[in-house]
């Protein structure tokens, strides 16, 4: 496969899981509100501080108000991670492997950003923001649902595969690290409902609410944390994202388990074998968020190795040194 088509096949995939989470994000803090009128202030900043844009946020916007983040994040092209953004670039990469992707996946996603850019479609986003959210997260999910069921599961699909998991296990470990900083609980409210419908709404971030309450009785941030990281069944956990990627990748390659032909797999298993091999216990004692901004590192090293090995694209770390 030509490595121009395997990097659009992968972006495309990457910028549609990216949109999709950014929906669910907003759509759960406006279910949070609900639950909790007295903090309507308190909650729109840390949707920006996801996204790790709060300068470029700030540059633009004044206040951290509710139509500034749901604008910013939802339709300003100018931010590059916005969702009206991410869906025109991943229709650009469509667009140019139409041939490799059916006609299903995309007409669909033509659709999809047509609505999106359609500003009679816009003022939905502030009138009816939970219906509006949810239609967002419904088209992504059928455009998952269209490339399992129309498109051969041969090279190009385990791209598609590799990319999706990568951007969910990031967006994973930022919603955890940046919502277990804000709601580390005061003392007195350990275990009162205002500290439980705040970690439900972490869980409701992934969809994890119902999993979680299949295997845990109490909701904690111990356990939120250690579902969220480590639990091998969920598809959202990070150790899920992994093991699906590292498979997707050994079937492109044609390397057996266990070994590695190259950077990208080195690394990868290197990662997952952390993950299988550390607990809750290890995170906590070493720092939450000093272990989140590690794995995203890591998480950014095996993403700068999939494109050097596969999609000949230069490593940034290896221009940087050689212009010094």
């Amino acid at each position: 496969m030509l490595s121009r088509v395997a990097n659009s096949i992968y972006w495309m995939c990457r910028y549609i899981e990216r949109a999709e989470n950014v929906a669910r994000f907003i759509s759960v803090n406006l279910n949070l509100l609900l639950d909790m009128p007295s903090e309507r202030g308190k909650h729109w900043e840390p949707l920006v501080m996801i996204t790790g844009d709060q300068e470029l946020f700030e540059e633009h916007y004044s206040d951290p108000t509710q139509e500034a983040v749901v604008n910013f994040l939802t339709f300003d092209r100018q931010y590059p991670n916005s969702i009206l953004s991410c869906l025109a670039s991943a229709r650009e990469n469509a667009r140019s492997i139409r041939e490799i992707i059916s006609s299903e996946m995309w007409e669909h996603l033509n659709t999809f950003y047509l609505e999106m850019a359609d500003p009679r479609f816009q003022p939905m986003a502030l009138q009816d923001p939970h219906k509006f959210f949810k239609i967002i997260q419904m088209r992504s999910h059928l455009f998952t649902g269209l490339m399992d069921s129309t498109m051969s599961h041969g090279e190009a699909w385990n791209f598609a595969r590799i990319g999706m998991m990568m951007e969910r296990a990031d967006k994973t470990s930022r919603i955890l690290d940046v919502k277990y900083f804000m709601l580390l609980p005061e003392a007195d409210l350990v275990n009162t409902p205002i500290d439980n419908i705040q970690w439900t709404a972490v869980l409701k971030s992934a969809s994890a609410f119902e999993m979680y309450r299949k295997e845990h009785h109490l909701i904690t941030p111990r356990m939120v944390a250690s579902f969220l990281i480590f639990d091998e069944q969920f598809p959202r956990s990070i150790r899920h994202c992994i093991t699906k990627a590292q498979i997707c990748l050994h079937r492109i390659s044609g390397s057996p388990n266990g070994s590695n032909n190259n950077a990208a797999e080195k690394l990868l298993g290197r990662l997952k074998a952390d993950l299988e091999y550390t607990d809750i216990d290890e995170v906590v004692n070493q720092g939450m968020h000093e272990y989140l901004d590690n794995l995203q590192t890591r998480l950014n090293q095996v993403d700068a190795a999939i494109g050097a090995t596969f999609f000949n694209i230069k490593p940034m770390v290896e221009t940087a040194t050689s212009e010094q």
